[in-house]
């Protein structure tokens, strides 16, 4: 029991364990801040390998930094050809996250600033694995499909890089713009629990890439970077936009929950969910097919109706709610949607570990160390006497 109250099993919302200058959400308003600048802003103004660089180096570059910054990226884009032997190893079945999470292991041992611990060595290793994961994700895709993978385009952003690997086609160039405004609001969400995760590994003093690893690993999970994979199987599911309100009515009413709607911290709108809202309405125009987008937001506007009448309050859609159906369009595989976050989120997550490495607050202890209360077997002080197995009952 804490002073302000019970702290357990609450998922840690409400306690506060660092401070962080890397980013804010801001529940109420709506508001998310990146060192400083509002998302709004940046996506307006900004670029991804922009953005990347704020968020590690906590200020915007100016022209000669952001041009060797983006030089820096282009350079190390390329993978050891161990990795691709290890994909073509893997069973065609295998999740996407499941290799990614496996193939940033096998990056670390060519990363020759491994074990150096300086401040620059681990901007370094960032920028690497910043520039990297991109052609992991896609390289498997194409592998699992048994199609060889697509090198690096120099001539690329990152954004529409990412996507000629994927697809083997050059992008235009509205559609690479928009993927690079998804880049930049998946960048960094605080201390969400893949960037808790990869901070408590930090804390231990392991290199860089474990603490990524452990990242990546508590996106996989569903209720977290899987969700927006898990609403594009609900709109397959759904199919038609007569069938929203019917759809959603049966599952609220079950005390089933629609994915991509709500929010553990915004108390409105989330600020990200309003601009991918835009980007899907004119991928709809620009594809021509209107289908997802009309469908989404009849999911959108049935399930705020349905709970306000069973709860009497709002709902409001999150970040993962309309990038699914602007992934789709965008020709992305749903089983990659999370790797995509990935990718993006691995400049926030880059940044936080540096920041746990480099911690100003003092003092502060050299690990994470929660307690937990005890509530198994209990003999006594002096514990339970050990049977022997030919004296327990079956």
């Amino acid at each position: 029991m804490s002073e302000t109250g019970d702290t357990k099993n609450i998922g840690l919302r409400g306690v506060k364990v660092a401070d962080t200058r890397v980013s804010d959400v801001d529940g109420e308003k709506g508001n998310l801040i990146y060192r400083g600048l509002n998302i709004c802003d940046l996506v307006v103004h900004s670029t991804f390998e922009e953005v990347s660089f704020l968020l590690l180096h906590d200020h915007l570059p100016k022209a000669e930094e952001l041009k060797r910054f983006q030089s820096e990226l282009i350079s190390e884009r390329e993978v050891p050809g161990t990795i691709y032997g290890f994909m073509r190893m893997m069973p065609k079945s295998a999740h996407p996250m499941d290799v990614l999470e496996a193939a940033v292991p096998i990056l670390a041992a060519y990363d020759p600033q491994l074990h150096d611990e300086s401040r620059n060595a681990n901007f370094k290793k960032a920028t690497r694995l910043i520039a990297k994961l991109p052609s992991i994700v896609a390289a498997w895709d194409r592998i699992r499909k048994g199609s060889e993978p697509v090198r690096p385009s120099p001539e690329l952003t990152h954004a529409g890089n990412f996507l000629y690997m994927l697809s083997g086609s050059l992008p235009d160039r509205a559609t690479a713009r928009d993927f690079d405004i998804c880049l930049i609001l998946h960048a960094e969400h605080s201390f969400n629990a893949s960037t808790f995760a990869g901070r408590e590994v930090a804390s231990t003093h392991a290199h860089l890439y474990a603490s990524i690893v452990a990242a990546i690993g508590a996106l996989s999970g569903e209720i977290h970077g899987g969700a927006n994979s898990e609403v594009m199987k609900m709109l397959l599911e759904i199919g038609e936009v007569n069938r929203a309100k019917s759809w959603v009515s049966e599952k609220l009413q079950k005390g089933g929950k629609v994915m991509g709607m709500g929010h553990a911290v915004y108390h409105t709108e989330d600020p990200r969910a309003s601009i991918l809202r835009g980007i899907c309405s004119r991928l709809a125009d620009h594809t021509g097919d209107r289908k997802w987008f009309e469908l989404t937001k009849a999911i959108e506007a049935s399930t705020r109706e349905e709970f306000r009448k069973l709860k009497g309050k709002e709902i409001y859609p999150n970040v993962d709610f309309y990038s699914a159906s602007v992934y789709h369009m965008m020709g992305i595989p749903t089983d990659l949607f999370t790797p995509v976050f990935a990718i993006s989120r691995i400049s926030g997550w880059a940044a936080h570990i540096i920041e746990e490495k480099f911690a100003e607050a003092q003092p502060k202890p050299e690990l994470y160390r929660p307690d937990a209360d005890y509530v198994g077997t209990y003999c006594g002080p002096e514990a339970c006497p050990y049977i022997p197995i030919e004296e327990r009952s079956k």
